[in-house]
This record gives structure tokens, sequence and C-alpha cells, in this order.
């Protein structure tokens, strides 16, 4: 085992935390206070290529291993979740293509995000099924030389701003798993209605909304996989793209971390630094700690994925983990700060409403335990 990052890794990583602290960070108040996609930003991360890290070289991307966008993740984590968020949409929505398409397919939809700064989302969370994702009511049918689309989708991040949708549908909701279908749609296409931007209690600088669907043609080319491999594409993804909702819990918690120490080494009491106070000491070893367990786990789940071994137990591992690790964190920083944690000028009360995301989107907490349970009762 070698836990030493390569010199490339090193300075992937000063990259996007020098971009995290001098161009995120300054604003991340702000458009958090607004709910507005800051969409020059976005941009200049795209053009240092810290955007769709997923994309293979073959197809116009960077090559990056899951360690690296690991990296990237935590980094642009540090800086603000909800624009890692918008960014973090994108790669999971290109990794149903990088999963399941065909050589033609990547080549068509991924190339251009390579190009040019464009934005994509995954759409697979219903009104009525979010955590039983089998249940999902949206449909497809066959239409001559195409398929009809119709069906309802919430919580779809970037959905305001995207070109293009990755979309699971049925072609027939009494075959549960067995029927569902991953298909690629232009997201301008005719028939697609999308939904008032949600108001949310955190991430509220990334697009959230519902999406519906009504007589959408789509072509049988852009089905993925085939009809009815959507779960298998689906379960792949989420495999992949969990240790990297995991890592950006590490760079949240690590950013509310570092704000702790800084704010309890400065702020006395009782004559004395709050750092110089055991019980201080103490929640600040803790975060230390758990930080670190989370990290490790995040990057044992991406060297599986990177040796061709990727692992779900260890996935759901870490997104459980870090998750909740996070949201102990934030909320032991906005202690750390005591009153002035609870305020929206200091920047502890944004880190604790970004955490609670994490908890619940990509898999909550319960679901990771569900699937790690079941794999632990499987091999028994």
């Amino acid at each position: 085992m070698n836990f030493e990052l390569t010199s490339e890794q090193k300075e992937i990583r000063e990259l996007a935390m020098k971009f995290a602290r001098n161009e995120m960070m300054p604003k991340a108040g702000e458009f958090d206070e607004k709910a507005q996609m800051p969409m020059d930003i976005l941009k200049q991360a795209w053009e240092l290529g810290l955007v769709n890290t997923c994309i293979p070289a073959e197809y116009g991307g960077a090559g990056f291993t899951t360690i690296d966008s690991m990296i990237i993740t935590e980094a642009l984590a540090y800086g603000c979740l909800g624009m890692n968020t918008s960014i973090m949409a994108n790669d999971l929505a290109l990794l149903p293509i990088v999963i399941g398409g065909s050589d033609e397919q990547k080549k068509k939809f991924l190339t251009p995000f390579t190009e040019d700064y464009k934005i994509a989302a995954f759409c697979l969370t219903e009104p009525g099924y979010g955590s039983d994702a089998a249940g999902i009511k949206t449909t497809i049918k066959e239409d001559g030389d195409h398929y009809l689309l119709n069906g309802n989708k919430m919580w779809i991040t970037n959905a305001g701003y995207a070109d293009l949708f990755v979309v699971y549908a049925t072609i027939d909701p009494a075959k549960k798993h067995k029927g569902i279908t991953a298909l690629v749609i232009d997201a301008k296409a005719e028939g697609i209605e999308l939904g008032e931007k949600e108001n949310k209690m955190g991430h509220r600088c990334s697009d959230t909304r519902a999406v519906t669907f009504s007589n959408v043609k789509v072509p049988k080319e852009n089905i993925l996989g085939g009809v009815g491999e959507g779960w298998k594409i689906a379960m792949a993804t989420l495999n992949h793209s969990r240790p990297m909702v995991a890592s950006s819990a590490v760079g949240g918690a690590q950013c509310a971390m570092d704000h702790a120490v800084k704010y309890s080494s400065e702020r006395n009491q009782f004559g004395v630094p709050l750092s110089r106070h055991q019980a201080i000491q103490m929640i600040i070893a803790d975060m230390g700690i758990e930080i670190e367990a989370a990290r490790l786990l995040v990057q044992k789940a991406a060297w599986h994925i990177d040796n061709g071994t990727p692992n779900p137990e260890l996935s759901s591992y870490s997104k459980a983990k870090a998750a909740d690790m996070f949201m102990k964190v934030a909320t032991d920083a906005v202690q750390v700060y005591g009153g002035y944690g609870y305020s929206k000028e200091y920047p502890v009360e944004k880190l604790m409403r970004d955490a609670k995301l994490i908890q619940i989107y990509e898999g909550t907490s319960q679901i990771q335990r569900l699937v790690i349970a079941k794999e632990i009762f499987t091999r028994s």
C-alpha cells in the first residue's frame, strides 16, 4: 500500500485548491444568499480542466483516474459545496454514457463537453420515487423509429441550465428494475417543461428543479446499453459517483475544521484562546480523526474503481461515513463559534446547511446502510 500522491496529483490538488480559495470561497456567501448559479466561476473551472473529470482521454477528456477526480472534488467542495454540486452533477450525468455508451455514442455525446462549456443533468428521482428508484413511473414507448418519453422527474440538479439530460425511464412499471432504460436527450427538445427553481436550505447556488416530459421524441440510437439495461448502468454509475459525493463531504468538513481551528485560536475566553481549553481541543481532535477516516475510505473505494474492481459496499461505506461525519463536524464547528456560528456573517453556518444534503442525495445514509447490510449478508 502506498498512500503518497504522485507529483501530478499534488499539482492537480494545488491547482484545484488555489481555484477554490481564490475564486470560489470569496463569492460563496454571495451566490448562496442570491441562490444564483455562478456561471462565470463554473466556466473558469471548466477552462482549468476541473469539470467533466470522468471523460476518457480518447474522447477529449483529461484522462483522470478516479482518485484524481476525488482529489479535485474534495478541493472544490472546500471552496463551496453548492458550486461543487453543479460541477459534480455533470460527471453524474456523463458517467452513464462513459459506462454504458457505445463508442459512437461516446463520441457524439461526450466530445462536445470537452470542446465548449456545457451542462448536463442526471434524471432518476421522481416526485414519488427517490430511494425506491426501481419503482419509477416515467415511461418510454416505441413509436416507429423513435421512442416517446412521458413522466416527471424531481430534484434534478442543473436542470434549468442543462444542454443534455440522461433520463431513466421504464418500458413497463410492472417490470421494476428489469424494465428500466437509460437514454440521452437534448435538453431543449420539444415536450420538456421545467419547474420553478427550488428554494433550498443549502447548496443554494446550484440549480434544482422538477422536469416534465410530454411525448418527447427520443431517437432509438440514444438508448444506452439497450432497452432494460438502465438499472445496471444506474447502479454502476452510483458505485462511481458515491465516493465522489463522499469526497465532497470530506472537503466541506475539512473547511469547517479549518475555520474552527482558526477561530478558536483567535477568540479569547477566560483570559486564554479557546484553543487552550481542553473541551475545545477534544472537539477539534475528533474532527481530525473523523475526516481522515472518511478520506481513507474514499481513497480505498476510488482505488478499487481504478483497478477494475468497483465495490458497492466500499462505495456505500465511504458515502455513509463521510456524509454523517460532515454533518457532525459542521455542527461542532458552529458550536465552537458559539453565537457567531449561528450568524450568516460567519462561514460555518452555511457549511452546516450544506452538510445536510450530503446525507440525502445520491442515496440517503439509511439507503447506504441497506446496501452495506445486503452485501454483508449475501457473503455470509
